[in-house]
């Protein structure tokens, strides 16, 4: 089944993923693993209250705002403070089990997956 998903990337390889406003549970109950050619990676979660999570495979941990802005997911309020302090991306079609390339705002690729469940 396809999903509609937003895919976004941060200051130091952060991505995010959501799927359209019609299908929101699909992002509320899976993963987005976001994957670097250099072995790291990157797990998001959004909540239905509007809240963001990121663990980095560093042990790092990033979290957020998010919203819907017409054809875009955005990011506000990230902590800790990234270079910029609002960051918003188009969405695109994907599925779960399904990979996608993208590019962070560095432009290192990643390789994104949409995980079913929530991966801790």
């Amino acid at each position: 089944m396809q999903r509609l998903l937003a895919v976004t990337t941060m200051a130091f390889a952060c991505l995010t993923a959501l799927p359209a406003k019609a299908d929101m549970d699909a992002v509320f109950t899976n993963t987005v693993v976001s994957r670097y050619p250099d072995g790291g990676w990157v797990k998001h979660w959004f909540n239905r209250d509007g809240t963001y999570a990121a663990q980095f495979s560093d042990g790092r941990r990033l979290s957020a705002r998010w919203s819907v802005n017409g054809e875009k997911v955005c990011l506000t309020n990230i902590r800790p403070n990234m270079l910029i302090p609002r960051f918003c991306t188009t969405m695109v079609d994907a599925g779960v089990g399904e990979t996608w390339q993208s590019r962070d705002p560095l432009g290192r690729r990643v390789q994104n997956v949409l995980v079913a469940g929530r991966e801790p």
